[in-house]
């Protein structure tokens, strides 16, 4: 459990790495931003890095709440993932994914970043095999899982360019007629 200057920390460090970039935002600004101390930070986490991954951490397991949430008001069919992609890509401080911006930014994929990205990814892809396994995919749901999480991270990368939820719609239909 963080204390409230690990908190404060960890929610600066969300913030500014989603809205500037992991690489962009050094420990100084950190420091600034979350009022915590040179020698607070230390206590908290050895460094930088370590600060990323707690913070990928977290945005892990609030995103992947999130759409579970966001399927299930929406009667937890498969194409709802769509709809979720669309309403948070209207949303104001839109960044796209954090998970495919710090495979970009940390591109060496034997990192503790890339390697946790990677599992969030298989960790949604998973959450979209069971849907579609529910919705009675059942022999196709693996391959159907795939092909909708490379639609919903083309979704994602093009609302981000175009800032709308259009994408995710589009892919929405392409889904649908997957499932057809």
């Amino acid at each position: 459990m963080p204390t409230q200057a690990g908190e404060r920390l960890l929610q600066a460090a969300d913030d500014l790495f989603y809205a500037e970039g992991i690489r962009a935002v050094g420990v100084e600004r950190l420091l600034a931003e979350s009022g915590v101390g040179r020698a607070s930070f230390y206590r908290h986490f050895a460094g930088k890095d370590e600060l990323v991954l707690a913070v990928l951490r977290r945005r892990d397991q609030r995103w992947r709440a999130w759409l579970e949430e966001t399927v299930r008001e929406r009667g937890n069919h498969p194409l709802a993932v769509f709809d979720a992609l669309a309403q948070g890509a209207e949303s104001r401080d839109y960044r796209g994914c954090a998970f495919n911006n710090a495979i970009v930014e940390i591109t060496e994929g034997d990192s503790e970043v890339h390697r946790l990205a990677a599992e969030h990814k298989r960790l949604v892809r998973e959450f979209v095999e069971r849907l579609l396994i529910a919705a009675g995919h059942v022999e196709r749901s693996g391959e159907l899982a795939r092909q909708f999480t490379l639609l919903m991270d083309g979704a994602i990368m093009t609302a981000l360019r175009e800032r709308t939820g259009a994408a995710a719609r589009c892919a929405r239909d392409i889904a649908a007629a997957l499932l057809a």
